[in-house]
């Protein structure tokens, strides 16, 4: 425990610790509503109509869940993944099919990881424009935003940004079409 604490600190221990009990209340929350208002209460902003259906967080102790934005008439699947190690917002009309990973960090280890220097810890928000999609089992890296009404293909690998408006698929993404 001596290095973790190292790193985040009394304070962000303190804060994981409270988030983690949290989402204890999170967790038995059956009813995809009741998830969505559970979020607000706990500083996400959630939209109307949004279905959550069992959603994963991590690394909530670093934007709190103010840093997750869901607006109205979103849809997010079972076992969809979400790191808050930075912001996550996903605009009106948004789907996250299910399986869906959307990392917002990189991180190797420790300081001390021989790693680091090659692969220095970094982050940056994720944003889903209005209307997009992503099929099952998709992962999105730190810094991509999805264009508006984009559609990503199930099982592709998004590492830079996609345009509004056209199919991606493929590890990693690229453009198959433009859509009318």
């Amino acid at each position: 425990m001596g290095k973790a604490l190292d790193e985040i600190g009394w304070g962000g221990a303190l804060k994981f610790g409270l988030l983690t009990i949290a989402m204890v209340g999170y967790r038995v929350m059956l009813v995809p509503q009741l998830r969505a208002a559970y979020l607000r209460l706990l500083g996400a902003k959630v939209g109307r109509n949004t279905v959550i259906h069992d959603c994963r967080f991590f690394n909530y102790y670093r934007t709190g869940f103010g840093g997750l934005t869901i607006g109205d008439d979103c849809f997010i699947g079972d076992e969809t993944l979400i790191d808050l190690a930075d912001r996550v917002t996903l605009e009106s009309q948004v789907t996250l099919a299910e399986r869906v990973t959307v990392l917002t960090h990189l991180n190797v280890g420790y300081q001390d990881h021989p790693l680091q220097k090659a692969f220095p810890s970094s982050h940056a928000p994720v944003v889903f424009k209005k209307g997009a999609f992503a099929g099952a089992c998709t992962t999105f890296l730190s810094g991509v935003t999805v264009g508006e009404a984009a559609f990503v293909a199930a099982g592709a690998l998004v590492n830079e940004d996609v345009p509004p408006r056209v199919l991606a698929g493929g590890v990693p993404a690229h453009v198959i079409k433009k859509l009318d």
